[in-house]
């Protein structure tokens, strides 16, 4: 009982080499800890050697230098005690910027005293004229507001789908297709990700959308990520910070090669570099045969010569060997997950990208067990309904539903309950079914297998 309770608490520690994601107020960022690495994050700069050792969800004030100690609980809850006394309205409260006594100098002077961001707090407390006549909800929202400002801490958090979907939503929504983490998880619920499955993901989210199926299988199963180009984007991926043996259930395969692998004409072969032909050596021994009367300075430029020349050839012979050497390893790992793919006995497929989903979404299920679940995220909904469409038409799936999420934060207070004014205008549309056998042949129009009527274009 001793041993395990040891191992969950390593595992809730901050670490080198882990990757965590640094929190004030709603923004994120997701780094590496090493050591003697500069960090920079809202226009502060610290270092994360002292965070070593510590609990993840620590708050740390930053010090001057740059070093980083645990925040105290008493100096981090100071500045709310100051609301004593409030008003009852704001609306004999003029915003003209002559109720702060405080000038920009004087703030630089309380910093450089070496004043706390919650002592420079008080002091703007102090010296508001106005700060005593306004709501007790409104004195709340200015400490917040200078908090935010001036408060010099920082919170380590342990990186999860939903922290990672928060940071890209809130500083790059585009990337990862304006999906939101409330989305997110209804994705992994549709396509019941669970340890053990083999699901297949094709996404253009930069890795957000697979890293979150790793996170919820565990480790237990097998991931095929379909790729667009020429090589898998993972880099939300690494932000998860997984052990090796996660990695080992990832596999990846190329889109373009879907096809050919449908219509049993794929080729996992890879040619041979072509061997680079060599100068012949009599041409030089011959040079030196005709011009005996060569000096000795010639002689010796010509044996330089030679091996720089020989010491070109070997680097050549090693960089096309290393070349050689890589495209086997990429042979096997191709010809690998075509085999895992020929047997058509994937548990589910989640789809969320930048492209067109419905030929997508139509060459992919084939490669399902019936009655598995797919589940496909579109940022508009068009999309979905030519999807949707197609799938009725070929019944090849049941259960099918077209939805959108709707989320909203709410301000609850006395006499005061209304929605937030910021917040995101839709999380996107879903769709999802589940397959089912059917034994109708496909149609293809011009005599051409349907499979090669796969073909990527952007919404």
């Amino acid at each position: 009982m001793a041993d395990k309770e040891s191992a969950e608490d390593s595992l809730n520690q901050i670490n080198e080499g882990d990757y965590v994601v640094l929190k004030r107020g709603d923004i994120y960022k997701a780094l590496q800890i090493l050591p003697k690495k500069k960090i920079g994050f809202e226009k502060q700069w610290f270092f994360l050697d002292n965070a070593i050792g510590h609990h993840y969800s620590t708050a740390f004030e930053i010090l001057p230098g740059g070093k980083l100690q645990p925040a105290k609980p008493k100096e981090v809850q100071s500045a709310d005690s100051d609301t004593k006394e409030a008003g009852t309205d704001n609306r004999n409260i003029v915003d003209d910027g002559k109720s702060q006594k405080l000038t920009r100098d004087d703030i630089e002077t309380l910093k450089e005293q070496g004043l706390k961001g919650q002592e420079i707090i008080q002091q703007l407390i102090d010296n508001s004229s106005t700060f005593r006549d306004k709501t007790e909800y409104a004195q709340d929202k200015y400490i917040k507001k200078k908090k935010k400002k001036y408060e010099n801490t920082v919170t380590i958090l342990k990186p999860t789908c939903r922290i990672l979907a928060l940071m890209y939503h809130g500083r790059e929504p585009a990337k990862i297709c304006h999906l939101r983490f409330d989305t997110l998880a209804q994705m992994l619920t549709l396509a019941n990700i669970h340890a053990g499955s083999k699901v297949l993901v094709f996404e253009s989210c930069a890795g957000l959308v697979l890293g979150a199926v790793m996170e919820r299988m565990g480790g237990y199963g097998s991931v095929i990520q379909m790729y667009p180009g020429g090589a898998p984007v993972r880099a939300g991926v690494e932000n998860f910070g997984f052990p090796a043996r996660f990695h080992d259930t990832l596999h990846d395969f190329p889109i373009w090669r879907v096809n050919a692998l449908l219509a049993g004409t794929l080729d996992t072969g890879v040619k041979e570099p072509a061997a680079e032909a060599t100068p012949p050596e009599e041409h030089t021994d011959g040079k030196h045969r005709d011009a005996p009367e060569a000096s000795t300075h010639a002689e010796t430029n010509a044996s330089g010569d030679r091996r720089m020349d020989g010491e070109r050839e070997r680097d050549k012979q090693a960089k096309a060997e290393l070349k050689r050497v890589k495209q086997e390893e990429k042979r096997k790992k191709l010809a690998a997950v075509a085999a895992m793919l020929e047997g058509r006995n994937a548990d589910g497929l989640v789809i969320a990208s930048r492209f067109h989903p419905c030929p997508v979404l139509m060459g992919l299920l084939k490669f399902l067990s019936p009655s598995r679940p797919f589940v496909v995220f579109s940022q508009f909904k068009e999309p979905l309904v030519e999807c949707f469409t197609k799938l009725k038409e070929q019944g090849s799936a049941v259960n099918i539903r077209l939805s959108d999420s709707w989320l909203r934060h709410y301000q609850v207070l006395p006499n005061r309950t209304h929605p937030k004014l910021l917040m995101s205008g839709g999380g996107g549309y879903l769709l999802s079914g589940i397959t089912v056998a059917t034994e109708k042949p496909e149609p293809t129009g011009s005599g051409e297998p349907a499979a090669k009527k796969l073909k990527l274009t952007e919404n």
